[in-house]
């Protein structure tokens, strides 16, 4: 009895909550975000360091997006998708809420691509103080992170 009672527990958060399903997926970016607010002028030298944009740019995709960690995502989609950030920006708004995976899909991203798990896995902004390049270091040939790193 013990047993169908938690089950009908955890299917209920599961259906209230929908999003746990796939937060962990890509729950660096929250950390992201936490890290941009405290360094903003920092976290956008390397937004535009890393993509190669200039500060117009920057505030365009970061004013239309709702956490700094999401302008991130904008430009490694548009890059990935091979879409100007514009085109990008567009879905995110009519897709808002439906999640990064949905969104990376509707670019015609496809889930199990080496690029989407690489995605997952992280960002790959260099890291400021640490005196290490990005995250990119740590990539094989083909741009996927290496087996065995989570």
């Amino acid at each position: 009895m013990k047993r169908y009672k938690m089950f009908f527990v955890v299917i209920a958060v599961l259906l209230l909550y929908p999003s746990l399903i796939v937060a962990g997926d890509f729950d660096w970016l929250q950390d992201l975000s936490i890290t941009a607010q405290a360094d903003p002028s920092g976290f956008r030298a390397q937004l535009g360091a890393r993509f190669q944009i200039g500060d117009a740019k920057i505030n365009a995709v970061i004013g239309n997006v709702e956490r700094p960690a999401d302008a991130y995502m904008v430009l490694r989609l548009g890059e990935i998708a091979n879409l100007p950030p514009e085109s990008v920006l567009k879905e995110y708004k009519s897709s808002k809420g439906k999640g990064w995976g949905v969104l990376a899909k509707s670019l015609g991203i496809k889930p199990g691509s080496n690029e989407f798990h690489a995605l997952k896995n992280g960002h790959d902004l260099a890291k400021s103080g640490s005196g290490k390049g990005s995250e990119k270091e740590g990539r094989g040939k083909k741009g996927g992170k290496q087996k065995g790193k989570s």
